[in-house]
Order: structure tokens, then sequence, then C-alpha cells
């Protein structure tokens, strides 16, 4: 695989790997933080939960799972793309990292959080969107989390969709916000912060 011939996703997914320069995407967060903005609302919003273990699922190049990892939290990252995970590799040599597809993955254990940022679930193909959402579900631990975050643009999932698809696989829906700082979620908010909880 190479950079050129990303990995299969949604057409979303697709175009977006077409298109998007790597290094210039690494650098964008950056550029964030040299400019004074927090690049890392993500971590912070899972460091309340004040976990022991972090699945980040989707982790691209691991910008999330290796600020958590910097906090203390023994954190793991799985994506699809192997492009995207070398560069994780290559920014954190000593942390874990999986190929596999978020819809059929199994990594033979549970965690604390598992957490999807940054539109991971809008960003798998439409066919395979419930099984990604039941096999995070199925590595979140009793009495841990599932937390997503995406955009609400038409075309990904509702929030009533994807709130099903999280009952069935034995969560239940904890907050919802409209940013990883914790706004208010309101009926014409454009992307969605969602906690579930898998009960004890």
């Amino acid at each position: 695989m190479t950079e050129d011939q990303p990995a299969v996703g949604s057409a979303e997914w697709s175009h977006w790997r077409e298109t998007v320069d790597l290094d210039d995407y690494a650098n964008r967060w950056k550029r964030m933080a040299e400019s004074g903005q927090n690049p890392h609302g993500e971590a912070d919003f899972v460091s309340r939960f004040e976990p022991s273990s972090v699945l980040d699922a989707g982790c691209g190049m691991g910008r999330v799972a290796i600020e958590l990892a910097t906090r203390g939290y023994e954190t793991v990252g799985v994506d699809l793309d192997p492009d995207l995970l070398l560069h994780a590799q290559q920014n954190a040599p000593t942390l874990v990292w999986h190929v596999g597809d978020l819809s059929d993955f199994d990594l033979g254990r549970t965690f604390d959080v598992v957490v999807a940022a940054g539109n991971v679930i809008g960003f798998v193909d439409e066919a395979n969107r419930s099984k990604a959402v039941w096999r995070c579900a199925a590595h979140v631990a009793p009495g841990g989390r599932l937390i997503t975050g995406y955009s609400i643009n038409g075309t990904w999932p509702a929030p009533h969709l994807y709130d099903g698809w999280c009952a069935d696989a034995g969560l239940e829906l904890e907050a919802r916000y409209s940013t990883w700082d914790g706004d208010p979620f309101q009926p014409d908010s454009t992307y969605a912060v969602t906690v579930h909880r898998r009960p004890v």
C-alpha cells in the first residue's frame, strides 16, 4: 500500500486520502498549537473520565493516542490505513499500533474508553457503519465508555441512528455535546460528541 493508493473506506474517505497531503495534515496540529489554539480537545475530553486504558479507534496518525499516552494512560491505536499508522509508529514507536478494519477487528481485550474521534464513523463505508460501532462497543469494558465525535451533515449517521446501533451493542446513552469542549448539543448542532456507557 502506498500513499497514492489509500485503504478502502467510504467514498468520502477515499476522496480525503486522495486529495490530502499527509505531511501538511500532520503539521496542521503543530500550527494550531503555535497559534495559541488547543489541538488536544479530544484528549482533554477523554481525560475527564480518568481511564486506565484507552483504545483510539480509527487513530490515523495517532495524534489523540499519543497525547493520551503522554498523560499516563495505557493507549492502543487501530486503523485501516497502514500509511497513516506508519506516521503514528514513527512519532511514537513504543506504543502499540494495529492495522485493522473497524467493522471486523478483534484485539481480544477491553478498554475503559474506546474513542473514535475525527469523523471516524462517517468515514467508514455506509454498509459497515453499524458493524464498526458494534466492534468498537465489544472492546468497551463493563462500566467503560464509547466516545465518538463526527459531523452531522445529512449523509453521515444521524444521532438517533447511531444511538440505536449502540443500544443494540449493549451500550446506554450517557451524554451528547456539540463540541469536544462540552458545549450543549442543540437541534441545529452540526457536530456531535457522544458518550455511551456499558453498564456494570
